[in-house]
């Protein structure tokens, strides 16, 4: 590893021995944090005092033999669509008052099982105004930048979550995906992240954006994704949909390989799409190396339509709900292309089209589920594109919808199916390329399996830390002193 970043499982291994403390970790968070923030702009809110406090308690704890948990003391960080007990939950949006740290006495699911393990918060991620699109920008906060070059986009909706995991800035963070916002980000940062089953990470308060929504893992390699998801992966009352308790770790057989399983290879899922030579090229190229590995690999669409219209009536009918509830002339306030896009496919939608998206929906779902009975995973790009300039909002600066540029993420969140991200290489000039593994429903073990496979395979961790030429001298080295 070039700048010497442990992962947290090395920094788990080193809190037993005595050779790290959860202190020193912490300090050297805030301190990317203060340096690195000013350029890419991943956080919201830091709160170094209590960070501090938090790890001077874990540190006693492994000193004396009583931490919470393995992860007992790693610093993390929060994308802000999640609550967090003391702290306020802006969602990046102007409609909401900066109140007290009182304002909402609980935390969300993944948020509470993090703090139970005792890891140290760091602060909150920024977002998009109600994590709405695919980068990540907002009226409230502004943009947040690529780290491997300050000039491009981080993606969204979780690019502030993404962004701090590349740099140091916390260890690893948990985000939201309704369409893609986990994976998005991690294929343009090169980092690693999972879109779960659908009810394995409990959320609450429920998501406006309905059962599309999901919570996952962003970290910088496979394993620390499965240590998460042993984690926030527990069920929890408030969520009616929560899956059982899995019955084994998520870590339980993550490095027994490739060989045997029936890779189904999809480079363009079927669609009208035209992927970037270089993305699809180290798509193809990561496919090569599982077949190497003793997979049985397979070129192969899954034969599913099109379901962009009946994603947008389901999100934006959402995202209507979400602005209403601020009352009259909300909509005024809101980022302009999320105000054009509720008037267009989300204020006049129907219970009629709800019906008929969620149709789109179940037979998505079906196909799916058939394509699975033979293959036991598919590969996809992640997206089609690298990261793009930061103040355009779409590639080249087309005035479309994020949905025209994300063609491989939103259909899972239809599905249900788990999907991770995991960096499979980079372009000439240095930008991150994304692998999207997907599985059957509840298979996630398998996803994270296949996904630490190609880690291996394509030295991913290297691949997910930001030290390309384009960089800044002080994006380069994110864990040097100040």
């Amino acid at each position: 590893m070039s700048v010497g970043r442990p992962t947290v499982t090395e920094l788990s291994a080193g809190f037993a021995e005595g050779s790290r403390s959860p202190v020193e970790a912490t300090e050297q968070a805030l301190q990317a944090i203060e340096r690195l923030d000013p350029f890419v702009h991943a956080m919201v809110l830091v709160d170094p005092d209590g960070a501090l406090r938090a790890a001077h308690e874990a540190a006693a704890r492994w000193a004396a033999g009583t931490q919470l948990s393995p992860v007992d003391g790693i610093p993390t960080t929060i994308k802000d669509i999640l609550l967090t007990r003391g702290w306020p939950t802006l969602r990046g949006s102007l409609l909401i008052e900066e109140g007290g740290p009182d304002d909402w006495p609980e935390d969300a699911p993944a948020v509470a099982r993090l703090r139970a393990a005792g890891c140290v918060l760091l602060g909150k991620n920024s977002t998009p105004e109600f994590a709405w699109k695919g980068v990540t920008d907002s009226l409230r906060h502004g943009p947040t930048a690529n780290p491997w070059d300050p000039a491009l986009t981080a993606g969204g909706s979780s690019g502030g979550a993404a962004t701090a995991v590349a740099l140091g800035m916390g260890a690893w963070s948990v985000g939201t995906d309704g369409g893609g916002s986990v994976r998005i980000p991690a294929s343009f940062t090169g980092t690693v992240a999972l879109k779960p089953t659908y009810g394995r990470v409990p959320l609450f308060p429920a998501s406006p954006y309905g059962t599309l929504a999901h919570a996952g893992p962003m970290t910088t390699c496979v394993p620390d994704a499965a240590l998460m998801l042993d984690l926030i992966g527990q069920p929890d009352p408030r969520d009616w949909s929560a899956l059982p308790a899995p019955p084994v770790s998520f870590r339980e057989g993550l490095e027994e390989g490739v060989a045997g399983l029936r890779v189904a290879l999809s480079p363009r899922l079927g669609l009208d799409v035209d992927n970037d030579p270089e993305v699809e090229a180290a798509v193809l190229g990561a496919a090569e190396l599982l077949a190497a590995a003793g997979a049985h690999v397979f070129e192969v669409d899954p034969g599913i339509p099109d379901s962009v219209d009946a994603f947008h009536t389901l999100w934006f009918s959402g995202a209507a709900k979400v602005i209403e509830a601020y009352g009259e002339g909300a909509l005024d306030r809101v980022d302009p292309g999320l105000r054009e896009a509720v008037l267009r496919y989300g204020v006049d939608a129907t219970a009629a089209d709800y019906l008929d998206a969620t149709a789109v929906r179940m037979e998505l779902g079906r196909r799916m589920g058939i394509f699975h009975e033979s293959y036991d995973v598919l590969l996809t790009p992640t997206m089609p594109i690298p990261a793009f300039d930061l103040e355009h909002q779409a590639p080249g600066g087309q005035d479309v919808l994020w949905t025209s540029w994300t063609p491989y993420t939103y259909p899972f969140n239809m599905t249900q199916q788990p999907a991770l991200s995991v960096p499979c290489g980079r372009t000439a000039d240095g930008r991150p390329v994304g692998l999207q593994v997907v599985g059957p429903r509840h298979a996630d073990a398998l996803v994270l399996r296949v996904g630490r496979a190609v880690e291996l395979a394509v030295d991913g961790r290297q691949a997910a830390e930001p030290t390309g030429p384009k960089l800044p001298p002080l994006l380069s080295h994110p864990q040097e002193g100040p």
